[in-house]
Parts: structure tokens; sequence; C-alpha cells
């Protein structure tokens, strides 16, 4: 079948999800951080997915804003960090992340092939809007699905679903590209073609279904096409 649908997992795909801790670590007063940034960066990304599967395990569901302050105030505790202006100003940065530089370019380039482009995100509706108004890419965008439509977090079936009833689309119709592993291994079994953006070259995870591409960013993914 042929596709007609490109769907973008938001934070880590399109948006660098460090980018908040390293901005905030370059700021006047946040010289604390400076050292530790990195590794904020990274306790506070993965308590923010862990999160994100327990809740949805559990049945104990928020939205992602409250899972990722959750998810900072772990990383800063484990730091030793408990300042909270900083917190609130990383809290800020999250909602204006960076796009990787290649975003503008690689929706534009799809646009023009006329396929359809969407988000399909984790996020609460007013964080992806923040982070798309900051990026600039709206306009190349034909949606922004939140997993808030259906009250559960990826890798839920009930998420993937949210692209058919926005679209009208089969499974088969719609190549779904992420940077997390598992995400591209939940949407492969869903049926979507898939690709995984590893950027950190990490092994691959081993899950009930693969990816069928593997890139180290997004830059390459037209040729895919």
């Amino acid at each position: 079948m042929t596709l007609t649908t490109c769907v973008f997992d938001a934070y880590g795909t399109l948006f660098d999800v460090s980018a908040a801790a390293r901005r905030a670590a370059a700021e006047p007063g946040m010289e604390p951080l400076g050292p530790l940034w990195r590794d904020l960066a990274t306790d506070w990304r993965r308590k923010q997915l862990e999160y994100t599967w327990l809740r949805a395990i559990t049945g104990h569901h928020v939205d992602f804003w409250q899972v990722t302050m959750d998810g900072l105030d772990w990383a800063m505790a484990r730091q030793g960090l408990s300042d909270a202006a900083m917190r609130a100003r990383l809290m800020a940065l999250y909602r204006a992340l960076d796009a990787y530089p290649e975003v503008p370019a690689l929706l534009a380039d799809l646009k023009a092939r006329g396929l359809r482009c969407a988000i399909l995100s984790n996020g609460s509706p007013d964080m992806l809007q923040a982070a798309v108004d900051h990026a600039g890419i709206g306009a190349a965008l034909d949606a922004v699905l939140s997993v808030e439509e259906a009250g559960i977090y990826k890798p839920a079936r009930a998420v993937y679903d949210l692209v058919g009833a926005r679209f009208g689309t089969d499974p088969a119709e719609v190549l779904f590209v992420s940077s997390n592993g598992w995400d591209a291994a939940g949407a492969a079994a869903y049926g979507f073609a898939t690709v995984w953006v590893n950027r950190a070259g990490e092994p691959e995870d081993r899950l009930m279904a693969r990816p069928a591409h593997v890139l180290p960013d997004l830059s390459s993914l037209p040729e895919l096409l």
C-alpha cells in the first residue's frame, strides 16, 4: 500500500530533549547546574519515560506536564539540586525546546512530495503547541495528536489508533518515525511502517517487533521514500 502519511514522535525525534538543561546551564545564576546538566538531562528523560509506562500499566494517568515535573524533581534530587528558581526555569525551557537542525527542511520536503505530516506524542496539547510554535513548523503539520485524546501513554494501541481516527488511514499507509526504540517497536507491532532514529547509536531493543529502518538522524529520511 502506498504511504500517504508521515507521523513523528515529538520529544527526542523532532525536538531536542536535552536543550532545556543545556540552555539553562549557560544562563547567569545557574552555575550549580553547569557541570551537571548532561547527567540531569539524561536522568530527567529516563524518569519521564519510566513514569509514563508505570502510569499506563497502573491506570493512574496524569498529563505529560505533570510527568515531566515529577521526572525533573527526581533528577534534581539525584544531582543534589534543590533550587526552586532553577526548577521553574528548566520547566519553562522545556516548553520551548529546540528542534533538531534538519527538521524544517525535512518537513518541507515531505510536504512537497504530497505526504501528510503529523505529530503523535505523549505530550499534552499545550506543551506540543508551544514546542511547534517555538520551532516554527506549524504550517508543515496537518495535525498535532496528543495521547490525552486516548487517556493513556504509548505504546498502548489506543494511542496509535488516533492516527487512523484523524486521517482515515490504514496502518500500512503510515510511516511512523520515532527516536525511541520501544515506540518504534510498538508502532511496528501495530502495523505502521516504522523508522527508528537512533541518534545515540544504541543497540536495538529486544521487543515484539522491529523497526523497518534505522537512521542516525532525520536528514536521510526522504531517501527511504
